[in-house]
């Protein structure tokens, strides 16, 4: 990381790039500290890494960068809180209160009122004019006030209500007041939540309104349980993730924790949408949270999904993220009421996903599951990532051999053809990198990887792959071909939702013949 902070010290705006997707989890989880409102401190972290780019060239020493731009974060944070946005106090009210001043340069501009606005304060008197700028668009309390004006904080509320009361004669009555009510206009009534960061950016903006939450989890990778928020698990997904992707267990706490927040919070929103797509990756997700909204009722929060496996024109579609803006577009509104049907089987999806017995999935998948109508498929798919019975492969790994075996031997392009083919599981590159990484080690690899360098993981995504080539072992190709069976020859250590297969006789097979799990015996 260091070089990279080097580079972008120079200009490097790729490298600059990689600083603020490693550092942007615990720079939101120091914001939100802070303010205690997710998209402030969203706002907060993207104008802390707007300064540090341009101010690169002060830090004396790139080891200290992480607390300079810490303090770059607060600094912003402290910032946003001096303007104490209005929480629909009526207006009337504000002035006698020292407690809430109102920002409303930002309302004031989106509602092309600015100019007037500034000249109606124009026609104040120098005292009410400089009050008026300090408190309501600058967002300083009256005590902040008094103490740089010298002037008592009755004489400032006095100010204020005078102003306020010439304001109203000069204004239009209804766009002064929308100016007020309407400061959070979408942002504090509706949720979105959605996968991943380039879709967030996209709805945010001006696709949809409202305030928008990543929900960042790769629930198909690592230890799940039920309760996935539980102390134990959090702990044990945190030390598996580390030690498997290479990300950082304080991140990943971190992260579940303000995730944790959001949720438990999310009752004040008049609506919550959630936008997911059809493959393994995002239906756990939207299980987990149909599990959490059936556990935890909101009486006065319509809930909503928006849930797509194609769009006209992408003959392939793999995710929201390939759509462009004018595309997200055309589904904002689209989404329908998740109801008791849609709530009832995400929970039971999640109760069996999360389950030690993977007869419970598939049980569930014989019966009708049509009101998630890709969760079928993608929990299909996730059942054959279990060890087959023929080679004791599951489908990515057994897919992999016979892509090699077929003449693609590069990693890079090899993900991308698995991600095409098996695009039900909606895999990560990292997810990839590991499996890859695990069939070449010893003992009994399956193939082999030149170069010297090891596979890229969280913190070194940037690891080149161009002049790497895999190829087959011999024990791959006899594995491939169901000479040998892998999982009784090296043995087995991984987790499959909430199933842990260990030793060399692995309980649950996947039968790719019959399409179902058939339970095995177990080694003595």
């Amino acid at each position: 990381m260091l070089q990279y902070i080097e580079e972008a010290r120079q200009g490097d705006r790729q490298a600059f790039e990689r600083i603020v997707r490693h550092y942007a989890a615990m720079a939101n989880a120091v914001a939100y500290e802070k303010l205690h409102d997710f998209q402030l401190a969203e706002d907060a972290v993207q104008e802390a890494f707007t300064e540090a780019f341009l101010h690169l060239n002060k830090l004396r020493s790139i080891e200290a960068f992480p607390g300079w731009f810490k303090a770059i974060v607060v600094r912003q944070c402290f910032r946003i809180i001096r303007r104490k946005q209005h929480l629909a106090i009526p207006y009337d009210e504000v002035a006698e209160s020292a407690e809430s001043p109102i920002c409303v340069s930002d309302i004031v501009e989106k509602r092309e009122a600015q100019q007037l606005v500034h000249d109606s304060i124009a026609q104040l008197t120098p005292n009410m004019r400089i009050a008026v700028q300090l408190f309501y668009f600058q967002g300083y309390s009256l005590q902040e006030i008094s103490g740089f004006l010298g002037a008592s904080v009755p004489v400032l509320k006095k100010r204020l209500f005078d102003a306020r009361r010439k304001l109203k004669v000069a204004l239009p009555v209804t766009d002064f007041i929308s100016v007020f009510n309407h400061l959070y206009e979408g942002g504090k009534d509706v949720l979105h939540i959605v996968n991943g960061d380039s879709v967030a950016q996209k709805l945010r903006n001006g696709i949809v309104q409202g305030d928008v939450l990543v929900w960042r989890e790769v629930y198909p990778h690592g230890p799940v349980t039920l309760n996935s928020t539980s102390l134990d698990n959090r702990f044990d997904r945190a030390q598996y993730l580390e030690q498997t992707l290479g990300v950082p267990q304080k991140e990943y706490i971190q992260n579940v924790d303000m995730q944790e927040k959001a949720l438990a919070d999310s009752a004040r929103y008049d609506e919550i949408i959630l936008w997911f797509e059809h493959d393994l990756f995002d239906q756990t997700m939207l299980c987990f949270l149909l599990h959490w909204f059936s556990e935890h009722p909101l009486p006065s929060t319509k809930l909503s999904l928006l849930c797509i496996g194609e769009y006209p024109g992408i003959e392939l579609f793999r995710g929201l993220g390939q759509l462009s803006e004018a595309q997200m577009e055309t589904l904002s509104g689209t989404w329908k009421t998740i109801g008791a049907a849609e709530l009832d089987l995400g929970r039971l999806f999640w109760q069996a996903y999360t389950s030690q017995d993977p007869g419970r999935l598939q049980q569930l998948l014989r019966e009708d599951t049509s009101a998630l109508p890709f969760a079928h498929d993608a929990f299909q798919m996730h059942l054959s990532r279990f060890p087959s019975t023929y080679n004791g492969l599951g489908i990515v790994e057994q897919t992999t051999l016979e892509m090699i075996h077929a003449g693609i031997n590069s990693p890079q392009t090899l993900f991308q053809q698995i991600g095409n083919k098996l695009h039900r599981l909606g895999m990560g590159d990292l997810e990839y990198w590991h499996i890859l990484k695990e069939m070449s080690q010893d003992p009994y690899p399956l193939l082999q990887i030149s170069g010297m360098k090891p596979l890229p993981t969280y913190n070194d995504s940037s690891i080149s792959l161009q002049d790497r080539v895999v190829a087959l072992t011999k024990h791959g190709r006899d594995i491939m071909d169901g000479k040998e069976d892998w999982a009784e020859k090296k043995g087995i250590d991984a987790w499959y939702g909430g199933v842990h297969l260990q030793g060399q006789l692995p309980r649950w097979r996947w039968d790719c013949s019959m399409q179902t799990i058939r339970e095995m015996g177990t080694k003595a």
